[in-house]
């Protein structure tokens, strides 16, 4: 069982992928992953099946959780319900974020 996670090398790969997020943790239990957003990238994510707590580690922007926007700040952590609608968007820089599911990223 993969014990250490280097998230630097994740956000290199992703930055050079087509994709924008990566799940390095997807068990029964617990997900976690990075995800990194572009300015005018768009976050197509849908409601995830699970809770989920996204951590701000650089950038701006906005999170939409169920149709209101909250201002997203470096160090700020967000919390989602399950099933809830959500997306970042209007970041003018890259933006960077942990996020970690109480079940599997599904």
């Amino acid at each position: 069982m993969k014990i250490e996670f280097d998230i630097k090398k994740y956000i290199d790969e992703i930055r050079k992928s087509d994709g924008y997020f990566h799940t390095f943790i997807n068990k029964q239990n617990l997900a976690a992953g990075v995800l990194v957003l572009e300015p005018n990238e768009e976050d197509t994510q849908e409601p995830h099946d699970s809770d989920e707590l996204y951590y701000v580690i650089y950038g701006d922007g906005f999170l939409k959780i169920n149709n209101r926007d909250y201002d997203i700040s470096e160090g700020k952590a967000y919390y989602v319900q399950k099933n809830i609608p959500h997306k970042f968007f209007g970041n003018k820089k890259e933006l960077v974020v942990l996020y970690f599911f109480s079940g599997p990223d599904s």
